[in-house]
């Protein structure tokens, strides 16, 4: 092996390395702004990301866990289903809630109505319309999940976004100075 190959090689890794934690990070954080700041309107070919932010759903879905859910046709959800929808009236207007299907009613004119409940909750949640609807729960993340959990304390902070930022801020300045060095010592 030629002298320099081998450092070559640590610089590809360690810069594939930082690309790919850079991507993760701006996804991650471009992610859940969008879901922060669209209020959930925006969806990415069908899908959107949900975190849930109550106990309603324990033991299935805990505080903090991110959810995927589909966008489907309201004839194909049934009981059971786990689906996201935005409240309209009662304690749930204006907030999107995850809750688990207990019945569906067929109004007079067609539209699909469903009765919706968390599993610890006793009371059903005002009947949802299939307007109000985002999709059906089709996936907990675990990976997010942890992520999503971790960074809300604050040494989840530290950990998972300050570090490594810092950690890529870093070592791309050494890299520029190190070549800097090595470019004045070639000079001389």
């Amino acid at each position: 092996m030629k002298k320099g190959t081998g450092k070559k090689i640590l610089n590809i890794v360690k810069w594939i390395f930082n690309v790919v934690i850079g991507i993760f990070i701006v996804l991650f954080i471009l992610v859940v702004c969008l879901q922060r700041f669209s209020n959930n309107e925006l969806a990415f070919f069908d899908y959107r990301m949900f975190t849930v932010l109550t106990g309603s759903m324990e033991p299935k879905y805990n505080v903090g866990d991110v959810l995927f859910a589909k966008e489907i046709d309201p004839n194909d959800i049934q009981v059971g289903d786990a689906i996201s929808y935005l409240g309209k009236s009662g304690d749930v207007k204006d907030k999107v809630v995850t809750h688990e299907v207990v019945e569906i009613e067929t109004s007079e004119n067609g539209e699909k109505l469903f009765h919706t409940k968390g599993i610890a909750n006793i009371i059903e949640d005002p009947i949802v319309h299939e307007d109000q609807i985002y999709g059906k729960i089709i996936h907990k993340s675990t990976i997010l999940s942890f992520i999503s959990k971790t960074i809300r304390t604050p040494i989840g902070l530290v950990i998972l976004i300050i570090i490594p930022v810092f950690y890529i801020i870093g070592s791309e300045m050494l890299s520029a100075l190190l070549l800097r060095e090595e470019k004045r010592r070639n000079r001389e």
